[in-house]
């Protein structure tokens, strides 16, 4: 097995599946069989970059970043009776950390103690900035990660799991064209390398944003990080 698929046998195996069988019918689909009638396709979900040096995964530095920015939000405080969402936008390459840290860390300081806030872009760095957008209800702590944009790759992470979603639908759909009559039942599992463990509260966004017809008895989205996290479209 490689290591999407290793992530796929441990997430069938958290949902309660005993009879798994890894590539049933050897060298071809499906990936996995369970209690020999569901056939179940693994696919990686990811975005990739041009460098010097070949491709890169985008996630190596997009998903890092991210963690980083929520877990800073946390530190600036509960809410006082309404949260903003924070969407930030980048483009590499990105200056230290501990640079941009400080800068955000600043400039959300005293957005949060002007008390005639309105939405609004500021600029912490020439490649990063962020759009602050209030949020229709208060959550736990005044700043939300809302989502962000990776100029290297073109798009809101939402936006990209619906469009790379379909992609994968679509190459799947026809590499099982010649042995989809063999089981009754067919599932496609994408390992997420581009939303990663993304908030619960997204999972309905992506459906929403995620409207394409396809063929499959479901469609599944697991938590690479994470291998017992998956939420099915």
């Amino acid at each position: 097995m490689d290591r999407s698929e290793q992530i796929v046998f441990e997430y069938l195996s958290s949902q309660g599946f005993c009879d798994v069988v890894y590539e049933p019918d050897g060298n071809i689909p499906p990936d996995f069989l369970i209690d020999g009638r569901i056939a179940v396709e693994v696919r990686r979900l990811n975005q990739n970059e041009e460098t010097p040096n070949g491709h890169r995964g985008l996630e190596n530095v997009t998903i890092p970043l991210q963690i980083k920015v929520r877990a800073l939000l946390r530190t600036l405080g509960p809410s006082d009776g309404e949260s903003w969402y924070v969407m930030y936008r980048i483009r590499r390459p990105l200056p230290p950390w501990r640079q941009l840290a400080s800068a955000l860390r600043l400039e959300l300081a005293k957005f949060r103690n002007n008390i005639n806030n309105r939405e609004t872009i500021i600029t912490i760095s020439p490649k990063f900035y962020v759009t602050l957008i209030k949020a229709s209800q208060p959550f736990t702590d005044f700043f939300v990660l809302g989502g962000f944009a990776d100029s290297n790759s073109g798009g809101f992470v939402l936006a990209e799991l619906s469009r790379n979603i379909r992609i994968c639908v679509t190459e799947k759909t026809r590499k099982i064209e010649c042995v989809r009559a063999k089981y009754p039942e067919w599932w496609l599992v994408l390992v997420d390398h581009i939303g990663y463990g993304i908030d619960e509260r997204d999972h309905e966004k992506v459906r929403q944003l995620f409207q394409f017809e396809h063929s499959w008895d479901k469609i599944v989205l697991v938590n690479p990080l994470d291998a017992k996290q998956g939420y099915e479209l």
